[in-house]
């Protein structure tokens, strides 16, 4: 009787352990979806911060006046890439053609890779950060950049990080 019961622990064991990699191998991606005027993400953007949005550049002049962090803000702009596996963080294009970085609060929501070219309005906070070679360069890896150009990085960056609480598509 104890042979048969530790027989069937065992069957169960090895079946979970098995369910459990085969989930852990499924190939997560974005959410599908066109991004489409009037589409939010997260917990969306209010009305009265869609009509105060302000610019990355602004964003930035009031981060330089009010130290290292901005909370509750709302900043609009153009999507200029999405991650490709999982649609876990974005790029705005600023006002000087660079990049503004933003990851969505607590990995809760996903965007759609459709969201590129898309003008978005995106609630949440911003804090000014250094950011570490390994981690620009995995994001440069996630956005499928050239080897040369990951190659490239070799020196940590001071920039201002978003979380982004909700972001929606204006046009």
């Amino acid at each position: 009787m104890k042979f048969k019961a530790l027989l069937f622990a065992a069957a169960v064991s090895v079946s979970t352990l098995a369910f459990a990699q085969e989930t852990a191998e499924k190939k997560v991606s974005p959410p599908a979806g066109n991004a489409l005027v009037g589409d939010t993400y997260g917990a969306g953007v209010a009305k009265a911060s869609e009509s105060k949005a302000i610019t990355v550049d602004k964003l930035s002049k009031k981060m330089k006046k009010d130290n290292k962090k901005a909370e509750n803000v709302a900043i609009k702009g153009t999507v200029t890439d999405v991650c490709e596996k999982k649609g876990c963080w974005l790029t705005i294009k600023t006002e000087d053609d660079s990049q503004f970085f933003v990851k969505m609060k607590d990995y809760a929501f996903f965007v759609p890779t459709a969201l590129k070219g898309k003008n978005v309005v995106l609630e949440g906070n911003a804090e000014r950060k250094v950011i570490s070679v390994d981690e620009q360069k995995h994001y440069a890896e996630d956005a499928k950049k050239p080897q040369s150009e990951i190659d490239a990085i070799t020196k940590p960056k001071e920039e201002i990080r978003f979380v982004a609480s909700g972001i929606k598509v204006v046009n």
